[in-house]
């Protein structure tokens, strides 16, 4: 194998050829001391023999470069050959800045959006004569007939309407043409309560004649999602007779967790996937936050909006939802860089040379393959990521015995062997 050349990551590196160099910084500080072969413990600052007459071992330490990083406790700056780095694999990547994008995953059920939802009652006493929308399911257009009705008080206020156009038209150039006005109108406007439409209207002033059977016309464009009726039936006032839902746009309801909701906004761009149909991707975005946290899970109903021009989306179907939060620009390092001792985050910076610096980092937000970092590093900056257990390992090891060292060098010192 051939060695790389010095400042390049052994085992793969993840950067290309565009990644800025590594800051240049001073390398640690090397120190030389004395220890004993028999006790690794026993160290001096100077040769000579150890407590049991054995020659001392030269040997160099590490101590940061003054000026340098802040220490981190418990860590110390390690050199490791090239053959060792290749032997476990070190792998270094660039800090960088750039656009940070949280991405929130949840389970969505897809609903009826309410603004388009309609349902059909009865306002006057009778009998179905004709049930036209007769299929749950049906797809109807706006003004198409859904039944027709006859009732007894809806043909008297029909009679009543054309007898009064009829003495309108007779006695238009009369002194009581006015009251015959007001009449007019006033039956125009109980049929058009009734929910008569206009256009029935017009036929009956054309014909003179009131028929036996009203018909009532569907207020918007749907499917008729639930019938409560059958031809024939006998109807009071209130009855509902038809449900109608508008399905070319549909609502979804997803659950985020408490901790969620300060990435997501109202406006806020999601897109939806369905498990049956692979490969198809659905854009909409949030039209709602609502205003109670669920306290068996914690978490919030997002209430988002999607087109169904196709009807694809069908209510009661379950979704994959993604929300996707735009943070701007942050510096941010891959997570596997980062070294967690529990209660502090560190990651090996590449200062050149076989040179590893601990640094202890302040993160920000996490995503599923990276960390913000708001201090420690600067951008440009190389981190181990891979092999950094072991170089974590090498560090408090030389933390250690060069704590040691100083410690036993402080009690020898003034004492010659």
């Amino acid at each position: 194998m051939v060695p790389p050349e010095d400042g390049e990551s052994e085992g793969g590196d993840v950067s290309d050829a565009s990644d800025p160099p590594p800051k240049p910084a001073a390398p640690p500080v090397r120190k030389t001391i004395y220890r004993s072969t028999m006790n690794p413990n026993e160290v001096s600052d100077r040769p000579g023999k150890d407590s049991m007459g054995m020659d001392m071992v030269r040997e160099e330490v590490e101590q940061p470069a003054a000026g340098g990083a802040p220490a981190v406790e418990g860590r110390a700056a390690v050199k490791i050959s090239t053959q060792k780095r290749q032997l476990i694999g070190v792998r270094t990547a660039t800090v960088e800045k750039g656009p940070f994008t949280r991405t929130i995953r949840t389970v969505g059920r897809v609903t009826y959006d309410e603004t388009r939802l309609r349902s059909v009652f009865a306002k006057v006493s009778g009998w179905v004569e004709r049930l036209y929308a007769n299929n749950t399911g049906q797809l109807i257009k706006e003004g198409e007939p859904l039944l027709s009705i006859y009732s007894p008080e809806l043909m008297a206020s029909a009679q009543e309407y054309v007898l009064a156009l009829q003495a309108r038209k007779r006695l238009a150039q009369s002194e009581v043409s006015d009251s015959w006005q007001r009449l007019v109108a006033s039956a125009r406007r109980r049929l058009l309560l009734f929910d008569i439409a206009p256009q029935q209207l017009a036929t009956l002033e054309e014909t003179g004649e009131a028929p036996k059977a009203m018909t009532l016309h569907a207020p918007i464009s749907g499917h008729v999602i639930m019938r409560n009726v059958t031809q024939g039936d006998r109807i009071e006032p209130g009855t509902k007779l038809l449900d109608i839902a508008e399905l070319s746009r549909v609502w979804v309801l997803a659950d985020v967790y408490e901790y969620e909701l300060p990435f997501i906004q109202v406006g806020q761009a999601a897109t939806m996937t369905l498990s049956y149909l692979p490969g198809r991707t659905f854009d909409g975005h949030i039209t709602l936050i609502y205003p109670v946290v669920s306290e068996a899970t914690r978490t919030v109903k997002v209430r988002l909006e999607f087109p169904n021009a196709d009807f694809t989306l069908k209510p009661e179907m379950y979704a994959q939802v993604e929300i996707h939060s735009e943070l701007g620009e942050k510096l941010t390092i891959p997570e596997s860089a980062v070294v967690s001792t529990g209660t502090r985050d560190i990651a090996f910076v590449d200062r050149g040379e076989g040179y590893f610096e601990p640094r202890e980092l302040k993160l920000g937000v996490r995503l599923p393959d990276r960390f913000e970092v708001i201090d420690g590093l600067a951008a440009g900056e190389r981190v181990v990521i891979s092999g950094n257990f072991l170089v974590d390992s090498e560090s408090k090891l030389k933390a250690a015995l060069a704590a040691v060292g100083s410690e036993k060098v402080g009690e020898s010192s003034g004492h010659s062997h």
